[in-house]
């Protein structure tokens, strides 16, 4: 995390909200040869005490369970080049939204695989109505078993929420939406316009 006070004053509910509408995340462990990384989607639970998520059953994290991990949810990124403040000696900068969540990661019975798929399809698939959800029943039966075989469902209790919104907040606000002007229209990154919109109204 960026240790720059400036960049972490978002509420703690504002950083709960990033990361179920992202819901995916890199989960990061240590393993005795070293750290093992994963990209998964996640759930974060109602109350925000727990992250769930599934990992195939020859990914090496599971080896490493019940362990201490950290999953970072990522935002939009993009880079800022000096000449667009518009001000003098200003060194180019890397604008990016990032929230980590620590915890104690531990695998769940393979029993729990088909409520926690059900819960995770259910929630992506609230955000494509009016389109009918897709649900796990609609699988034939012996390959929905087959598949579920592959899977295992794990999760994290989570411990802290650490979360950089860095987005220019330590620049003058005309400065601040001169730089977002221009990287939005380099449009180095397919998500500049939301980074852009980020630094034109920082998050509080």
């Amino acid at each position: 995390m960026h240790p720059n006070p400036t960049f972490r004053t978002t509420s703690h509910d504002r950083n709960l909200a990033f990361v179920r509408a992202r819901a995916f995340g890199t989960l990061a462990v240590n393993a005795p040869d070293g750290p093992l990384l994963s990209h998964v989607p996640v759930l974060l639970s109602d109350d925000a005490a727990t992250v769930d998520l599934h990992l195939v059953r020859s990914n090496p994290i599971l080896r490493a369970a019940p362990c201490d991990a950290v999953i970072s949810v990522m935002g939009p990124d993009g880079y800022v080049s000096p000449d667009w403040y518009g001000v003098d000696d200003q060194v180019p900068t890397w604008n990016y939204v990032a929230v980590h969540l620590r915890g104690s990661l531990r695998m769940l019975d393979p029993e729990e695989m088909r409520d926690m798929l059900d819960r995770q399809s259910a929630d992506a698939e609230a955000h494509l109505a009016p389109k009918p959800p897709w649900q796990v029943a609609k699988m034939t039966p012996d390959v929905r078993d087959r598949m579920m075989r592959q899977i295992l469902p794990c999760r994290m209790a989570v411990t802290s929420v650490v979360a950089t919104w860095k987005v220019s907040q330590n620049k003058p606000d005309a400065v601040r939406q001169r730089a977002a002007d221009g990287l939005e229209r380099a449009a180095l990154q397919p998500d500049a316009s939301d980074l852009a919109a980020l630094m034109r109204d920082p998050p509080a």
